[in-house]
C-alpha cells in the first residue's frame, strides 16, 4: 500500500524529524518569465526576508525538482550589499556557492 507523502520513512534520526516538523509544505511565491537569458524570475513576499526568500526558492526551483526535498537541517547565510540590489545578488551569491560546495545541499 502506498503511503502519504508525509508518511514516508527516509531513516531521518529524531533531530531531522524535528526539524522537518518545523516547516510546512512550500508556499510559492514566484513565477518564472520569458527571457532571452538563462532565466528571470519575478518572486514576492508580505515582507523583504519573506521575497528574498522567495527569491532563492525560485532560483533552486528552477536548477531542481524542490518538491522533493525534505528539510533535514538549517542553515543560515548573511550577505551585504551597498544597495537592494547588490544585497539580493550577493545573497543569490551565498546560497549558490552552499549548493555548489556540498553535494548534498539543496535549500527549500
Amino acid at each position: 500500500a502506498a503511503m502519504a507523502a508525509d508518511e514516508r520513512d527516509y531513516n531521518l534520526t529524531e533531530e531531522q524529524k524535528a526539524i522537518k516538523a518545523k516547516y510546512p509544505p512550500v508556499n510559492k511565491k514566484y513565477e518564472y518569465l520569458d527571457h532571452t537569458a538563462d532565466v528571470q524570475l519575478h518572486a514576492w513576499g508580505d515582507t523583504l526576508e519573506e521575497a528574498f526568500e522567495q527569491c532563492v526558492m525560485a532560483m533552486f526551483g528552477y536548477m531542481t525538482d524542490t518538491e522533493t526535498v525534505e528539510p533535514v537541517d538549517t542553515v543560515e547565510v548573511e550577505a551585504e550589499g551597498h544597495d537592494m540590489l547588490s544585497l539580493l545578488f550577493h545573497f543569490l551569491d551565498e546560497w549558490l556557492y552552499k549548493f555548489s560546495a556540498n553535494e548534498f545541499f539543496v535549500p527549500r
